[in-house]
């Protein structure tokens, strides 16, 4: 090996030690002046939000009467209420058991059908 051929391959370490260095500091020079957000950052106060949301109406629903199916009698009540009006019920076994089955009956009932649209080449 020559002094030259020595000489060539340290300059071409050096250069690419000296690139090297130079990348770094231009990569860490971008990453303190730019501030990129974060991709999800708006995503959890959105997420929050709707949690809260469907929270209140659970809470609502648990503890309002209302519908929970009209055309078919069908309601909600309370947690409290509807056990009381159980027990009160199962006072008289024979008759809560027949209040049951007629209840369920009509719960699985299926839904009316809409009547058909006549055709319009009739």
């Amino acid at each position: 090996m020559t002094l030259q051929n020595t000489n060539r391959a340290s300059g071409a370490a050096m250069g690419f030690v000296l690139a090297m260095i130079l990348f770094v500091a231009l990569a860490v020079i971008v990453k303190f002046s730019i501030s990129v957000p974060a991709v999800d950052a708006d995503r959890g106060v959105v997420i929050s939000k709707a949690l809260v949301e469907m929270r209140a109406a659970e809470e609502k629903s648990l503890d309002t009467p209302g519908w929970a199916d009209q055309p078919r009698g069908i309601v909600r009540l309370p947690v409290e209420t509807a056990m009381q009006q159980a027990a009160q019920a199962w006072r008289n076994p024979a008759a809560a058991r027949a209040d049951l089955k007629a209840r369920a009956e009509r719960a699985a009932a299926p839904a009316p059908v809409a009547p058909a649209k006549p055709s319009a080449f009739e």
